[in-house]
């Protein structure tokens, strides 16, 4: 009989987010005490169709829990102070003018917002 590698998950959720997938799995160690494992998954499709996933997992312990917590909301806490909620991401990007970028009819029309200096906001 094989050796079991990975543990049962005793709990589980997941977060779907576009492209990627956050699963987060409460599992036994051997002498029965509880970890949990985020895990990242992210789908990459080939030029021909194809598709692969790409993961990365982070184990945490419970001695870790309340330091990894404050450490998360310290940091979510100054991202949304800094930045807002709103959302930028690639998607957005045709609407800002990329630099020697003359050709796109849509960073012509919004050239004004390449004038604003961020040392200014």
């Amino acid at each position: 009989m094989a050796e079991r590698v990975e543990q049962e998950e005793i709990f589980s959720q997941v977060l779907r987010a576009g492209r990627r997938t956050y699963f987060f799995d409460v599992r036994a160690t051997k002498a029965d005490d509880y970890y949990l494992t985020l895990t990242e998954s992210k789908k990459f499709t080939h030029d021909d169709g194809s598709f692969r996933y790409q993961k990365h997992k982070i184990y945490l312990y419970k001695e870790d829990f309340s330091d990894f917590q404050e450490m998360l909301s310290k940091a979510t806490e100054y991202i949304l102070n800094e930045k807002g909620s709103e959302v930028i991401s690639e998607r957005h990007q045709k609407y800002f003018k990329k630099e020697g970028d003359e050709t796109n009819e849509e960073s012509k029309s919004t050239e004004s917002f390449t004038d604003v200096s961020f040392e200014d906001i």
